[in-house]
């Protein structure tokens, strides 16, 4: 099949080196195939770290992006002295002493609806910045098991209705730095009402991030 027999469009966009198991993808095809044979083939031409689930045929008014109501992410890290490379695909080390307390109170911080102009990388062509967090916390891992990853891990868990471009990696920031008293939590609602005040945040890496979960309507 060439490339002028289709087109598509994705759910999400994601950075370079963030992983994705909660996804779609719409494929639009100018003829009808045979859709028992479709996810086979999609899979046997993709490269080994990209997999199809399963295939569902669409109305041709259908719109992937119009339909997306909710988008989960997981950011996966450690706090380990002894932390192994082979682990570092996964999830980032962060070594030292950290107040989980004050990490949590954060993530309670971020929900609801506001501003995160502050919390992201700002586009000249975008005006509005306001988005919706229905929740934040921070959890232990039970996914990774085996020698090369260490005994805890943990993962930030957030749900919104959409997010700007690395506002969830700027927020793990925010979240670490608060962990390590880098910074005080009353800055957070600071850039929320002030974020000209701020310096960009650092976003953390991209390699623990992982696009969890899409919900979709008229589906």
């Amino acid at each position: 099949m060439g490339h002028e027999d289709f087109s598509l469009i994705g759910a999400s966009r994601t950075d370079a080196g963030v992983s994705c198991i909660g996804g779609y993808v719409q494929v639009f095809l100018r003829e009808k195939v045979d859709m028992s044979t479709l996810l086979p083939q999609f899979n046997a031409h993709l490269p080994q770290d990209i997999r199809l689930n399963s295939v569902l045929e669409v109305a041709t008014d259908f719109n992937l992006i119009h339909s997306v109501t909710e988008k989960t992410y997981r950011y996966y890290f450690t706090n380990s002295q002894s932390f192994n490379p082979f682990a570092s695909a996964f999830m980032v080390n962060l070594p030292g002493e950290l107040n989980w307390g004050a990490m949590k109170e954060a993530c309670k911080l971020f929900t609801g609806i506001h501003d995160f102009k502050g919390f992201c990388k700002p586009s000249e062509n975008k005006t509005d910045y306001k988005r919706e967090v229905l929740s934040a916390d921070i959890f232990t891992s039970k996914e990774f098991l085996g020698q090369f990853f260490p005994e805890e891990i943990f993962y930030f868990e957030i749900t919104g209705t959409g997010f700007l471009h690395h506002q969830v990696r700027m927020m793990m920031s925010v979240v670490w730095q608060i962990g390590s008293q880098e910074m005080e939590l009353a800055e957070i609602t600071s850039r929320f009402d002030f974020p000209e005040r701020f310096e960009k945040l650092p976003p953390a890496p991209s390699n623990g991030l992982v696009l969890w979960e899409t919900l979709l309507t008229n589906l």
